[in-house]
């Protein structure tokens, strides 16, 4: 269905009038604010887009331009962040920015103009998320142009290009393909027609993946009944080692636990000599008892985000038998999701986690 005349007009109006307010405010503010003339600005060229044929399309994008990360990173949110000159930073970028300050021992400081920056220094700008928000965006399915408040809904939900999967999956079923093709796959699909002992080898396959799942599960819940659990905030505090090119490492005060006095120590990419040029970033974490014991301490233990973090830690138990001949476990992962997630850690000025102790008793 074409649009109306009328409406286009409206719509060409209201974009017209908002284009021209945001230049106004621009101008009026460039002196006393120039983060929030920045987000004015970028709001009356996220108007003018809507206005001007052809600047949406790909040979000559700019919107692209406008929203440009300040060290190349892939725009992930819409998240800005400003230094006290003004100069923009989204969210990937400030935390990549801290995170590799901390592990080059400096301070951090704005790619444009080189001045202090900190999660205490910098501030949101609301003005540039908002046009940001509004600026247009590609599906990588369908490759229309969307604003980009409006693209994950079109791609989760509307996109007919968006791969979805064969509503017969649960019984085995590989296909993935467009969501515009799914009718007719489905209609011609083979698993629903399967014999029953063709149905049952692909269902046992399927249970012993949900299995492994499962039985991390089912050990915390069997740890959960044990006669001695302990649980503390622990706080990793970044230090660096004596060594001609120092290395950053995390340790823990000392803290009590199951009556035991312990230390956890953390370390980046497995101590390699500079983490800060790689991309890929892991933590590992070893637990140390540092009181005297009488006998064998068998011990389960596991890390999880702390209370008011939103790291995202997937739940993995180790176990270790402490003497006082083995006081320390090795060094294990710490499973973060991905290098992201570990960016926010290395940001942040301390690493606050829970940690989960449960003896075992012969």
């Amino acid at each position: 269905m074409a649009p109306r005349p009328g409406r286009e007009w409206s719509s060409a109006l209201s974009h017209l009038a908002l284009g021209s307010v945001s230049l106004y405010a621009a101008l009026s503010t460039a002196q006393a604010n120039r983060g929030a003339a920045a987000g004015f600005l970028l709001q009356a060229l996220a108007a003018a887009t809507m206005l001007a044929p052809g600047l949406g399309t790909d040979e000559d994008c700019l919107a692209g331009a406008w929203v440009a990360t300040v060290i190349g990173l892939p725009l992930l949110a819409f998240d800005f962040h400003w230094c006290t000159n003004g100069h923009l930073m989204c969210a990937g970028c400030f935390i990549h920015l801290l995170a590799d300050a901390r592990l080059k021992e400096e301070q951090a400081t704005c790619p444009n103009c080189r001045c202090e920056i900190s999660k205490s220094l910098c501030c949101r700008n609301l003005a540039v998320e908002k046009a940001v928000s509004e600026l247009p965006s590609e599906c990588g399915f369908c490759l229309c142009q969307f604003p980009r408040s409006l693209l994950e809904r079109h791609q989760k939900e509307e996109c007919q290009d968006r791969v979805t999967q064969c509503k017969y999956k649960r019984i085995g079923c590989p296909w993935h393909g467009p969501f515009h093709e799914l009718t007719v796959h489905e209609a011609a699909c083979a698993h629903p027609t399967k014999t029953g002992n063709e149905l049952m080898e692909i269902l046992d396959e399927m249970d012993q993946s949900h299995r492994k799942e499962m039985q991390l599960y089912n050990s915390i819940f069997s740890l959960l009944s044990f006669e001695k659990i302990g649980y503390t905030e622990v706080q990793f505090r970044p230090y660096r080692t004596d060594d001609f090119i120092t290395r950053l490492y995390y340790e823990t005060p000392r803290f009590t636990v199951l009556n035991q006095t312990w230390v956890l120590k953390a370390r980046v990419n497995d101590s390699e000599r500079n983490p800060n040029l790689s991309c890929k970033r892991t933590l590992s974490f070893q637990l140390l008892l540092k009181s005297k014991v009488t006998a064998p301490l068998e011990c389960s233990f596991l890390l999880l985000k702390g209370p008011y973090d939103d790291v995202k830690i997937s739940p993995v138990i180790y176990h270790f038998v402490f003497t006082n001949e083995s006081n320390e476990t090795d060094y294990v992962p710490l499973p973060i999701v991905d290098s992201v997630e570990c960016n926010k850690l290395l940001a942040a000025k301390n690493i606050n986690l829970r940690l989960f102790l449960f003896q075992i008793q012969k």
